[in-house]
C-alpha cells in the first residue's frame, strides 16, 4: 500500500523526446522504379516536451489518454527501450515490463524452452525459472502443451504464456500496458486476483489502461496524457472526470 512519505523510485525531469518520421515525397512513375532523383524527407514528431513526473515506492500510478497520447512511449522510455533526447529518467529498483509480452520467443522452440528463454531475457536465473516453471505454465493454462513448439500455439496461448513469465519475474517496479485485455474471461479473472495481491504489496506499478473502472479500483494517483503533455494529475476519480468531460 502506497504511503505519502514513500521514497521516489522513478523520477522524470525535463523529459524531451521526438521521432523523425519519413514523409512521402511525390515521385514520377519512372522514379518509383529507378529510385532516381529521390531523396527521403523527414518531419520531426515531438512526443514529450519538458515533462516532469515522480512515482513513489508502492504507488500505483494510472496513465490515461486517447490512443497516440504518449502512454506506451512513456513506459518504453522508463524501461530504457527508448532514450530521451534531453532530460533524465532515474529509476531505483528492478523493472519488470509487461509491454511486449513474449519478446524473444522463438516459434521453433517448445513452450518449455521459451519459458527459460523469456525468463532469462527478463532477468531471471535458470534456477529461479526452474523453481517457478510449474507455476508459470499452470497460470498460463498450457501445462499440457509444454513440449509443443510455440509456432503451434494460438495467439491467446502465446500471449498468456508471455504474461505468466513476466508475472512470475521478481521485481520492484511493474510497467503494465493494457494487460487486462490479455486472454479470455477466465484468464482475466486470474489476472485480477494477481493485481489485488500486488495492490497489498510494496510493489510499484505504472498502469496504462482504457478500462476506467480498473484505473479507479487499483490506482492511488492518475495522470491524463494528451499529445505528450500532462493535462491533469491527482486522485483517480477527479482526473478521470476531467478526461471524460473533454472527450464528450
Amino acid at each position: 500500500m502506497w504511503l505519502k512519505n514513500s521514497r521516489p523510485v522513478i523520477t522524470i525531469e525535463k523529459l524531451y523526446k521526438s521521432f523523425r518520421i519519413p514523409t512521402e515525397k511525390s515521385r514520377s512513375l519512372r522514379d518509383r522504379f529507378t529510385q532516381l532523383k529521390f531523396r527521403q524527407e523527414y518531419r520531426t514528431l515531438t512526443v514529450f516536451n519538458n515533462v516532469n513526473l515522480t512515482v513513489n515506492q508502492s504507488e500505483w500510478l494510472g496513465i490515461i489518454g486517447v490512443n497516440g497520447s504518449g502512454k506506451s512511449t512513456l513506459l518504453r522510455l522508463i524501461n530504457g527501450i527508448y532514450e530521451p533526447d534531453n532530460g533524465q529518467i532515474k529509476v531505483v529498483g528492478k523493472i519488470v515490463p509487461f509491454l511486449e509480452l513474449g519478446v524473444g520467443f522463438n516459434p521453433e522452440l517448445s513452450a518449455a524452452d521459451n519459458v527459460f528463454l523469456n525468463g532469462t531475457i527478463l532477468g531471471m536465473t535458470r534456477k529461479e525459472i526452474k523453481a517457478k516453471f510449474k507455476q508459470i505454465v499452470d497460470f498460463a493454462g498450457v501445462e499440457e502443451f509444454v513440449n509443443l513448439k510455440l509456432k503451434n500455439f494460438s495467439t491467446g496461448m502465446h500471449v498468456r504464456l508471455g504474461f505468466s513469465v513476466a508475472m512470475h519475474t521478481p521485481g520492484d517496479i511493474f510497467l503494465l500496458d493494457e494487460v487486462l485485455a490479455v486472454g479470455d474471461y477466465q484468464f482475466q479473472r486470474k489476472t485480477t486476483e494477481v493485481f489485488t495481491k500486488m495492490r497489498r504489496s510494496d510493489k510499484t506499478v505504472i498502469y496504462v489502461s482504457h478500462d476506467i473502472k480498473s484505473v479507479i479500483d487499483y490506482c492511488d494517483r492518475v495522470i491524463w496524457l494528451d499529445k505528450g503533455r500532462i493535462m491533469a494529475e491527482g486522485k483517480p476519480k477527479t482526473v478521470i472526470k476531467s478526461y471524460l468531460q473533454a472527450q464528450a
